[in-house]
Order: C-alpha cells, then structure tokens, then sequence
C-alpha cells in the first residue's frame, strides 16, 4: 500500500533535486536557464503545498480535531518559503549572484526542517489517524 509518507517524501526529494539544479545554474551564470529552473522549481514546490494544504491537511484536521498543531505550524513555514521565493526571483530579475545564495540558503536550512519535521512526524501521524483514508487521499493529492 501507498502510504502519504513515501508518497510525500518522495516529492520533498523531486523539490530538493529542482533546487539543486536551480542553485547549480545560478552558479554557472546561466541566468537565461536559471529563470527556467526557478520557474519550474516554484511550480513543483507550490504544487506541493497544494496537496498538502488543500488535501492532506483539512483531512488530517477533520479526523483528529487538530487545526492549531503541527498542520498550523507546517502552513506558517510554507508562507515563509513563499516569501522566500519572492525573493529570489527578485534577485534572478536582478542578477544578483550573492543575494541569491543569502536567500537560497536561508530557504535550503527552512526547507530541510521542515521536511524533517513532516517526514519525521506530521506524515507518520497522518498514515496512522487516516487509516482506511490515506488511499484516497493520495488519490485526491494525484488529481491536483
């Protein structure tokens, strides 16, 4: 059986790879490239939070009651990447080499606790109170 951990982190990884390909063509100059892997890096990064924030986490709140714990805190940590994003597409339209490796790695660091808090915790918890539900709600993240 699918589980809403693999599948979930399974994503953090396609996000982290997407990054890391964005910071490798900032590096090298390639500002023309580096806009492209931005773009692709916000929407895949996005389109994660979509499933969690509009699938996965309403689900898990519905079945344990739990709006102000762990799904409220997960939600202020994806506003602060968001900004964080904001940030650096500034910086590509500027091409502003070092900015961008001051936000890149304050979003790197939030990004890594996050995902360990999700994948350590938050994502164990959810395959465990969705039970019969998890199948479905991977289905529903899928069809975002």
């Amino acid at each position: 059986m699918n589980t809403i951990s693999s599948f979930l982190t399974t994503d953090h990884r396609a996000c982290d790879e997407e990054f890391a390909n964005l910071e490798n063509a900032v590096a090298l100059d390639n500002w023309e490239d580096s806009q492209i892997k931005l773009n692709k890096f916000i929407s895949d990064l996005l389109h994660h939070f979509d499933m969690e924030e509009k699938v996965m986490f309403p689900r898990f709140e519905e079945v344990t009651g739990m709006t102000q714990g762990p799904t409220m805190i997960m939600r202020m940590e994806h506003d602060q990447m968001r900004q964080l994003l904001n940030a650096l597409q500034e910086d590509l339209e500027k091409k502003d080499r070092n900015h961008f490796f001051g936000v890149s790695e304050s979003l790197m660091m939030l990004m890594q606790q996050h995902n360990m808090k999700e994948e350590q915790m938050l994502y164990s918890m959810a395959d465990m109170r969705l039970g019969s539900f998890v199948e479905e709600v991977i289905k529903d993240m899928k069809a975002l």
